[in-house]
């Protein structure tokens, strides 16, 4: 079992409740709080395109970035010929992220930081944004909490649409601090009428926030700050998402 293989395909229709529009509206609220040095914005962990393409529609210059070559195809369908300009896509893990130029901010969204299991390569992944933001850029991401990761242990979860059925189970260990998807998808085939079976694995680390605090200043942020699930106050005790931003200094 892979990730996003066979996932690539029918992830838009599995994530249809995800309000790309509500997301890039409190992202710009932040954008908002102080100028970005430019409008040049990194996805990283991009996925299929779809938070990219509603910020290139509002004008900024998107570059997506995910190690999923999948993934990434269905980002390029997505966001070909999107004006004002089209954005570009890399396939890099985000541990190894590098750019042709700098940015002016960078957004992780959708618990892609949770996504890094290993602690040292998350926290070069952080080292890179800090090397290629412009001073006085931006980086916001979320994260799920150690809470919600835990609370979803030995929980079974349904997904269906017309064409696509996706059946998982998640386990947490808590010596690993690892939550585990085991996914079984079913997928339509519009041309043949039957049905295609795939299975993946998908994982997710509990990072708590004095960690990501750490490793963000360790990377050389400043004014980290911690917020609410698409709020701008401080995140509640029972919050199971919480966003963080982080500046590099002028």
């Amino acid at each position: 079992m892979s990730s996003y293989d066979f996932l690539a395909g029918c992830y838009d229709r599995l994530t249809y409740d995800v309000h790309y529009s509500v997301w890039a509206d409190y992202i710009e609220k932040h954008f908002a709080k102080r100028p970005l040095p430019g409008k040049t914005v990194l996805d990283l962990a991009c996925g299929t395109g779809s938070l990219t393409r509603e910020l290139a529609l509002r004008g900024y210059e998107m570059i997506g970035v995910d190690q999923s070559p999948e993934m990434l195809a269905e980002a390029a369908e997505k966001n070909r010929g999107i004006a004002p300009v089209a954005p570009i896509f890399l396939c890099q893990p985000m541990e190894h992220l590098d750019l042709y130029g700098t940015i002016d901010a960078c957004v992780c969204c959708l618990d892609s930081v949770n996504y890094v299991t290993e602690p040292k390569k998350l926290a070069q992944a952080f080292a890179r944004v800090h090397l290629f933001l412009m001073p006085g850029g931006l980086f916001l991401f979320d994260i799920n909490t150690p809470e919600k990761l835990e609370s979803l242990d030995g929980q079974v979860f349904l997904d269906e649409t017309e064409d696509t059925y996706c059946v998982w189970r998640a386990e947490f260990s808590h010596r690993s601090r690892i939550c585990s998807y085991f996914m079984d998808l079913f997928r339509l085939d519009e041309k043949t009428g039957q049905w295609n079976r795939g299975e993946e694995l998908h994982r997710e680390r509990a990072y708590t926030t004095a960690e990501l605090t750490a490793m963000l200043e360790e990377a050389g942020f400043h004014e980290i700050k911690l917020f609410g699930e698409l709020k701008m106050r401080p995140p509640k005790p029972s919050e199971a998402r919480i966003f963080f931003t982080a500046r590099k200094d002028h």
